[in-house]
């Protein structure tokens, strides 16, 4: 029996920022952005709406009512928490209608949740065949204006349903795992943006990945012939490809150019979003199956999923017979074109405009669907 992915979706706010207009206003060459960087537009996200508006968005394309009764497990992986205790995972669950005899929870590992989160639905599937799990990654990544961390910004959820016999993807059990205690980027509860030692960071991504690459060509005794792609946690797109690159001495340059085209491919959307934190691994792999011609069913993706502080996984996903007509690249690719460009002004006065932090009663004047229409005695209402 194959468990995995049997619907995949995302979403992103309406409004955006070029990173040429960043750059300009940073007094930056646009080059170490856009080249540098790998970044070319940042999703930006308005106080109305959060990763519940996100993730209930970003369901709500996949779910249908039938599914709503099948599922009995929701989780969300995020790093973007507005609750100490209350998790988005059942204001996710009121707001679709799922059944209500339903487990929902949120997980959290910097940007690892979301792998997190699917296997915890894989293995519940195996045990409940029947059954459906609806997964999450929604973050928000903010570091403040006129930082260093500034241009890797970005929002945005990625939804998937998790079944057995799926349409799109089946998850091997093929994990590997490597845990690292260091302080590459974290968030102790009294700031408000993450605390970050850039060079660190990307240091033990890259030792992450290699570590755990190298352990999986071990314990699967698989090259990396047996994978028809490799796709990244991606902060900025630049990041993964550094990772990608660093096992390159192994392989012809065949191969390098082979896994390099689809990194390409698996790119295209998030340097049009900007960092996802839980969600840029899917968000990655969505923009594969959207954009890569070369896929064929029963090819091997390989998966490495990384958080800072430091967890990291490899493991790969099987596509399944029929898996395209299951994918949705005219919406996936109108949605990002529809947004709306900010000014500098627009998007520094959206950045700085806040929810309340004094309880009170607030009224919002947003009709998104799922946006914060009112807040009162700490509690947000949502739209539905």
């Amino acid at each position: 029996m194959k468990i995995g992915i049997d619907k995949i979706s995302f979403h992103v706010p309406n409004d955006y920022l070029d990173m040429t207009d960043l750059a300009n206003a940073r007094n930056t060459d646009p080059n170490k952005f856009h080249i540098g960087l790998g970044q070319d537009k940042m999703a930006v996200i308005p106080k109305t709406q959060d990763i519940v508006t996100l993730g209930a968005a970003a369901a709500e394309k996949i779910v249908s009512d039938e599914d709503k009764e099948s599922i009995d497990l929701v989780i969300v992986g995020t790093e973007s928490s507005n609750d100490f205790s209350k998790s988005a995972a059942v204001i996710i669950h009121g707001l679709l209608g799922i059944q209500p005899f339903a487990r929902s929870y949120e997980v959290k590992h910097a940007c690892y949740a979301g792998t997190a989160a699917l296997q915890q639905a894989r293995d519940y599937v195996a045990a409940h065949p029947t059954r459906k799990a609806l997964v999450i990654a929604a973050d928000i990544a903010k570091y403040g204006l006129n930082t260093g961390g500034e241009p890797t910004q970005g929002c945005g959820a990625v939804a998937m349903l998790v079944s057995a016999e799926p349409s799109i993807l089946a998850i091997n059990d093929d994990s590997v795992f490597y845990s690292e205690d260091v302080y590459d980027f974290w968030r102790p509860s009294n700031h408000e943006y993450p605390l970050v030692d850039g060079h660190l960071s990307n240091e033990i991504y890259i030792n992450s990945f290699t570590r755990v690459w190298e352990q999986n060509l071990k314990v699967n005794q698989t090259t990396s012939q047996d994978y028809a792609a490799l796709t990244f946690h991606l902060p900025y797109t630049k990041m993964g490809r550094k990772a990608l690159r660093a096992i390159f001495p192994s392989m012809s340059e065949e191969e390098q150019t082979r896994l390099e085209t689809r990194y390409d491919e698996a790119v295209v959307y998030s340097r049009e979003v900007g960092n996802l934190y839980t969600g840029s691994l899917y968000l990655g792999l969505i923009s594969l199956l959207d954009n890569s011609d070369a896929l064929k069913p029963g090819d091997r993706i390989g998966m490495f999923s990384y958080g800072s502080g430091a967890v990291s996984e490899f493991f790969s996903l099987e596509l399944m017979p029929g898996y395209k007509e299951q994918l949705t690249v005219a919406a996936n690719q109108a949605l990002l074109t529809a947004r709306k460009q900010l000014t500098i002004e627009e998007y520094e006065e959206m950045f700085e405009d806040k929810l309340p932090l004094v309880d009170g009663d607030y009224d919002f004047n947003d009709d998104t669907t799922y946006a914060i229409n009112k807040l009162k005695d700490g509690i947000r209402y949502y739209n539905h």
